[in-house]
């Protein structure tokens, strides 16, 4: 028989309430379970009193007996300090952009960076036309229409 320390939903729709309870694996998550260890109601603040009580005690001996803890409920110990964390997983290549989306990217990429370089350029410039004096700009004379040779 293999036992799971897991979570069992109660509370009204959209209104989430779990028993963390201690269960045989082929049970139903709602079903019949072994003992219940805590609770957790995620609609409540993360560092309210009441969003997380546990037993201890009894967690204690169930993991010295081998009960496996969902990962959700590894998430829940650690902030207890029953368990570690467990690991991130890693995003699988499936949810990774296509071809197509890459390529747009790159290429939006690619303008951003020309846009980011042609404004330098210009500050450049306009910082180095501010830096010389008056007397050694050239003038600028409006062209005016000058008499044609007709």
């Amino acid at each position: 028989m293999s036992v799971r320390i897991r979570l069992s939903r109660g509370g009204a729709k959209k209104r989430p309430f779990h028993k963390i309870v201690v269960a045989d694996q082929r049970c139903s998550r709602d079903g019949r379970f072994i003992e219940a260890i805590g609770f957790y109601n995620p609609l409540l603040p993360k560092d309210h009193a009441e969003a997380l009580r546990v037993n201890v005690e009894s967690a204690k001996k169930w993991l010295a007996q081998g009960a496996q803890p969902t990962e959700k409920v590894q998430k829940l110990f650690s902030l207890v300090g029953l368990c570690e964390k467990p690991a991130i997983k890693e995003t699988p290549k499936k949810s990774a952009p296509k071809a197509k989306a890459q390529e747009r990217m790159k290429e939006a990429a690619e303008k951003a960076a020309a846009e980011e370089e042609a404004r330098k350029a210009a500050e450049a410039e306009a910082a180095a036309a501010a830096a010389q004096p008056a007397e050694a700009q050239p003038e600028t004379q409006p062209a005016e229409a000058a008499p044609s040779a007709e």
